[in-house]
């Protein structure tokens, strides 16, 4: 059974990287799907035209990655108001019992700590991070495990690997 991952937080927690690291420890025929890529890269839009355009494309990927992949990885800020229906989407697509989901629980301090360790940490700064700033922004229909500061990277992902293997949502 297809098996989804989703990553959220805010700019700067570490879930791109995460997903990247998860990507390669669960190997061939694992979809990772970056909001940032599809909005910025693939679409080319930002702010509000950015949420509306890249939310029917998260779905269709999420959709081709339960069809296609054994495992897929999706990683963004991706606020629970306005993807509440990615996240509908993803119950109805792959079952509760198939999604595991973490939201990076971390002081907006050690997320810019975390930022100027970035390749891309001169693309924006901390005026544009706090205007972006979600509080506690948990997911209501999917239950979420929180990864806090005091998680290493690698502690991150090797709990997500064992979570997934261990069939623990």
């Amino acid at each position: 059974m297809p098996k989804l991952i989703i990553l959220r937080g805010n700019s700067g927690s570490g879930k791109t990287v995460a997903a990247g690291m998860i990507q390669e420890k669960f190997g061939p025929n694992t979809m990772r799907i970056s909001h940032d890529m599809v909005r910025m890269e693939i679409l080319h839009v930002w702010s509000k035209e950015g949420i509306e355009r890249s939310l029917p494309l998260m779905i269709e990927l999420m959709r081709y990655g339960h069809k296609n992949s054994e495992f897929t990885v999706m990683e963004g800020i991706l606020p629970y108001s306005a993807y509440k229906s990615l996240f509908d989407a993803a119950v109805e697509e792959y079952g509760i019992e198939n999604i595991f989901a973490y939201y990076y629980d971390i002081s907006f301090e050690e997320t810019l700590r975390r930022h100027q360790t970035k390749p891309n940490r001169d693309d924006f700064d901390e005026e544009d991070m706090r205007r972006w700033w979600q509080e506690k922004d948990y997911l209501s229909n999917i239950k979420e495990k929180l990864i806090g500061e005091d998680v290493s990277l690698e502690e991150a992902v090797e709990k997500i690997y064992r979570d997934v293997f261990a069939g623990n949502p």
